[in-house]
């Protein structure tokens, strides 16, 4: 390693560690010169991963357009950075894995896959472009199908929750059902 100061090309390793996310070695190192100290980081060397787009154009994955959709979704929502960047590198080590190349809609459903447990309205909008809803129809059979699937956090509370009472089960509330079902139009 050469070193940043004098340029001279011995060095010695004073200490090595883990980063913070096990993704890179931090080694701390000194000029057999100068006497100069400084920091190196030692990360697996990833092989090209190309993106397939909807135009059949190729493109080289890049990591911050991911993110960058990510947040974009999550914006004003109450979700962590750390969060944000456990979910996108779950989805770069499952591209990765998964090969050499592949296509923007399988990036797109597997960033679909996180959202849906993350945030359901960060779901929605990113499900809106990505799926590109060109009507309030597609919004509302997407609201539906969340409705209809079980929540694995028990603290988040349901988007449209089940009616509390139907006029088969309490036949005296009847109008009064009918009235809320309504919601305030005569």
């Amino acid at each position: 390693m050469r070193c940043p100061k004098c340029g001279f090309r011995d060095d010695k390793v004073i200490d090595s560690r883990q980063s913070r996310d096990s993704s890179s070695i931090r080694r701390r190192r000194v000029c057999l010169q100068c006497a100069y100290r400084f920091t190196t980081y030692e990360q697996i060397e990833r092989s090209d991963l190309r993106v397939i787009k909807r135009d059949r154009t190729h493109e080289p994955f890049d990591r911050r357009k991911l993110v960058n959709s990510l947040a974009k979704a999550c914006e004003k929502r109450s979700i962590s950075l750390v969060t944000l960047e456990s979910a996108v590198d779950e989805i770069v080590h499952e591209l990765e894995t998964s090969g050499r190349e592949v296509s923007s809609q399988t990036i797109g459903a597997k960033v679909l896959e996180k959202l849906r447990v993350i945030d359901e309205v960060a779901y929605l909008r990113y499900a809106s472009v990505h799926q590109r809803f060109n009507e309030v129809d597609e919004f509302v059979d997407a609201i539906q199908a969340l409705g209809r699937r079980i929540k694995p956090n028990a603290l988040q509370r349901e988007l449209f929750p089940p009616e509390m009472a139907t006029p088969e089960m309490h036949p005296a509330s009847a109008g009064t059902a009918v009235a809320e079902k309504k919601h305030g139009r005569v």
